[in-house]
């Protein structure tokens, strides 16, 4: 009979990105899922599922040959098997792309269209591959998400190759938008039984390896309670009793990573939230923009849209600004005009997003005053969290308004809301394991060890 794992999960939808966490029955994480959050809500809540499961089954695998195969030897399969499943969706892209200049492409267009994509595809599988070949600290930074790694890879090359073949790059740019939305929405294989094999073939892993993997697939991973939040909660086939505030799971799952944690900011996709907890991770009080996506994750997603790069960039070209321009307004709709303007009065992009990132923690710290200022210690969560130019101009802006501050960041601190998720479905099968009747027997073993 097979091991089962009993676990419980937590699933943070946002606007932009979904994400999923998973505990063990003793509340310890063994894994975590992301994935954009697509226009399709569902099917975004099932693949970061699905790569939560992953992410466990690597865990258990680590647990079962780490001493007998190495650390190294694991790290590769990992990268080799994100190797394989991005490679796969490259196809599936290539594949969409073609079968669309086949369909809407006037028929002069259509060959150089094709052989355009073919090189453009082709580049980015020796990029992926030369990501794969490099050691882990050349191989440079490296979106989660296709959308962003293929996107910005595939503009920078059409931009490069499409004229001299003879495909405009609006008609690239234009075919890449039509299909990455149908890769996104058009489930792959792409769980754990799909592409360990080809994996193991690519790094020829030894037996104690393969071993590992019959062990660690054969475990049952048996999901016992889940709890959703986030900005699309409401879309989550859950019941009302499975669902919580994104609020309470911030500040729960802040708390978590860091326990003396008493103020906590979250820049989401679609809003910001300035959330004050007490001792236990209990929200005391909060504010957050509910009237517009304007200085959030949505808006650095405009610009970078704007530049044709992916977000995940953004942060290291404003941290290559030479100065500070002033930005006056973070507004969403007008992001482009604003962006096109600035960039034909000569300005550098680099000091363009600088300015921009200071205007959004600028707006970020007026919430932080009205939920009651940031305390000792601060932890900020999000997307935005990761980005390297925002963290510089929070750092700064809490030091010129509160003084030092501990300000804790996880590397983790994109899965916050789905921790404290899932930290709520534990605790939800822990209350209704406590209430449950005992058993005969063991009412009897509690009897004899009372008298």
């Amino acid at each position: 009979m097979s091991e089962s794992v009993r676990c419980s999960v937590g699933i943070d939808l946002g606007s932009t990105t979904t994400k999923a966490v998973i505990l063990d029955s003793e509340g310890h994480i063994i894994g975590r899922g992301i994935t954009n959050s697509r226009s399709n809500y569902d099917l975004a809540a099932a693949v970061a599922r699905e790569e939560a499961r992953i992410s466990a089954r690597f865990g258990l695998l680590r647990k079962e040959v780490e001493r007998s195969a190495g650390r190294d030897v694991l790290d590769q399969l990992l990268k080799a098997f994100r190797l394989s499943q991005t490679l796969a969706q490259l196809a599936r892209l290539h594949a969409l792309i073609d079968d669309e200049i086949d369909r809407a492409v006037a028929s002069a267009l259509r060959r150089p269209a094709h052989d355009a994509v073919t090189l453009i595809v082709s580049r980015i599988e020796d990029e992926e591959q030369a990501w794969f070949d490099a050691p882990d600290e050349r191989a440079g930074d490296r979106s989660d998400f296709f959308r962003d790694a293929a996107g910005s890879a595939y503009m920078r090359f059409a931009e490069e190759i499409g004229d001299p073949i003879g495909a405009s790059f609006d008609l690239l740019a234009g075919l890449y938008d039509k299909c990455i939305i149908r890769v996104e929405n058009e489930p792959l294989e792409l769980g754990f039984r799909d592409h360990i094999g080809s994996a193991l073939e690519r790094i020829g892993s030894p037996a104690a390896v393969r071993d590992g993997i019959e062990r660690a697939v054969s475990v049952t991973i048996d999901e016992v309670c889940t709890v959703g939040t986030g900005y699309g909660r409401a879309r989550l086939p859950f019941p009302k009793e499975q669902i919580r505030s994104e609020i309470l799971c911030h500040g729960l799952g802040a708390h978590a990573m860091f326990p003396a944690t008493r103020t906590v900011l979250d820049i989401g996709g679609q809003d910001t939230k300035a959330i004050q907890v007490d001792a236990q991770g209990i929200v005391t009080s909060f504010q957050m923009n509910d009237r517009c996506a304007a200085g959030c994750g949505r808006y650095l997603g405009y610009i970078a849209d704007e530049m044709n790069i992916g977000v995940h960039e953004l942060g290291p070209l404003a941290e290559k600004s030479s100065r500070r321009i002033k930005i006056n307004s973070t507004c969403t709709v007008f992001a482009g005009a604003e962006l096109r303007e600035r960039l034909s009065l000569g300005e550098r992009r680099e000091d363009i997003l600088a300015g921009l990132h200071r205007a959004i923690i600028l707006r970020a710290m007026s919430l932080l005053a009205r939920s009651g200022g940031v305390e000792e210690q601060f932890t900020f969560t999000g997307g935005v969290a990761r980005n390297p130019a925002a963290v510089r101009a929070l750092r700064q802006l809490v030091r010129e308004n509160y003084g030092e501050r501990t300000l804790n960041i996880s590397p983790d601190s994109i899965y916050t809301g789905a921790l404290g998720a899932a930290l709520f479905a534990h605790r939800d099968v822990t209350a209704r394991a406590a209430a449950a009747p005992a058993e005969p027997g063991q009412q009897a073993g509690e009897a004899e060890v009372q008298r």
